[in-house]
């Protein structure tokens, strides 16, 4: 019709979403997801929302900062400037080059996860028990605890497979668990104060060449501070360059006392990599380097170019406790991420939650994958004694 103006009208937008009759939607409050990392059941720290794991004491470690930023830069400072005059512009060029380097090293050793093994989730350490019950034939109410150990066959050698009362886990061939961490460790060498880290399968490269390139840092600083002494006590006398030049001192004092230390720990790492054993191992006395006795080394390759390349050419594995991952909100003890066992055969896409049949197959992965050598060359792991119900 033609009558006034049509009254505008307005439509509110009808919501396609069920929700309950009895809440209300000013009520409703988004629960923010939790990352692993922080409900981490080991002693350590984390920073930069996961991506930085260290151990909990760095009291240490900070004193190495320090050294190496003080030593450095009174040497870059002092005897730079007059080395680049009067001898060459490349000293300082090649100082510099191995301090980046050193700095490098050490952070990526001290910031990363150094392997460290996920522990069991409830079902998965109950069926592990309920496993070594019937392997040992021990009813609940028995007095005798069953004995908590697997033997596995490495190149010939056998080798046990200790469980961790910890963890709740058999941990694999060469891992151990750190007491100050309170963490299994892949490949575990040693806890490291000066790095703030444990030193295990995922940071040792990067250790040895820490301290393989701080030794040359060290020896060169110590090498070029003597020679700017000699050139300037030859102009004006041995006190008067001491005057001049007071930090050139204490930079010699600290690399005088220091580079033993290093260049000796250096050494010591390349004997352990050359013949393919840890630290921890050597000092235990748990293999021979000879092939014909009967402790003989399962984990060299008879070749120390080979396990040269093996330790530091060798792919990095993944982190299995995928730290900076979201907790499940189904999760039943997030303090235990349920997918860290299953993570030597599964991707990251999987679901956290398994089922009984998926955590025994993730356990059978997990001692099968860590007891399997590095060359698949190698005569591998007999599953005799791993086979599971």
């Amino acid at each position: 019709g033609g009558g006034g103006p049509m009254k505008d009208c307005e439509y509110s937008q009808i919501s396609t979403h069920s929700s309950s009759p009895m809440e209300s939607p000013h009520k409703k409050k988004k629960i923010a997801a939790r990352r692993k990392w922080e409900v981490f059941p080991g002693r350590n720290k984390f920073f930069c929302n996961g991506r930085i794991m260290m151990a909990r004491q760095t009291g240490v470690f900070y004193l190495t900062l320090v050294l190496i930023l003080v030593t450095s830069g009174l040497f870059f400072a002092f005897d730079c400037p007059y080395l680049a005059v009067k001898i060459t512009p490349a000293i300082p060029v090649v100082g510099g080059i191995l301090f980046f380097f050193v700095m490098g090293t050490l952070l990526r050793t001290s910031f990363s996860d150094p392997g460290v093994l996920p522990r069991a989730t409830p079902d998965e350490a109950a069926d592990l028990e309920r496993q070594i019950d019937i392997a040992n034939g021990t009813s609940s109410g028995g007095y005798r605890p069953p004995p908590r150990t697997k033997e596995v066959i490495i190149n010939g050698q056998t080798v046990k497979l200790k469980y961790c009362f910890t963890c709740k886990i058999f941990r694999p061939p060469r891992a151990s668990h750190c007491s100050l961490c309170d963490n299994c460790v892949e490949r575990f060498d040693h806890h490291c104060p000066w790095v703030g880290n444990c030193v295990g399968k995922r940071n040792y490269r990067f250790f040895y060449m820490f301290i393989l390139s701080l030794s040359f840092l060290t020896v060169f600083i110590f090498a070029f501070v003597i020679t700017h002494v000699i050139l300037r006590s030859q102009q004006t006398g041995f006190l008067n360059a001491l005057k001049d030049s007071p930090a050139s001192v204490l930079e010699a004092v600290v690399c005088f006392f220091s580079v033993w230390s290093i260049v000796g720990l250096s050494g010591f790492h390349t004997y352990l990599i050359s013949s393919n054993q840890t630290t921890n191992e050597d000092i235990k006395g748990s293999w021979s380097n000879k092939r014909g006795k009967e402790n003989y080394n399962p984990y060299s390759y008879g070749n120390i170019f080979t396990n040269c390349c093996v330790a530091l050419c060798g792919p990095i594995s993944p982190s299995l406790i995928d730290r900076r991952g979201y907790i499940q909100s189904d999760t039943p003890q997030p303090a235990a991420p349920s997918n860290g066992m299953a993570a030597y055969g599964a991707t990251q896409s999987q679901s956290d939650m398994c089922d009984q049949d998926q955590c025994i197959q993730s356990t059978k992965f997990v001692l099968q994958a860590a007891a399997t050598p590095l060359l698949q060359s190698e005569p591998s792991l007999t599953s005799d004694e791993l086979h599971l119900p």
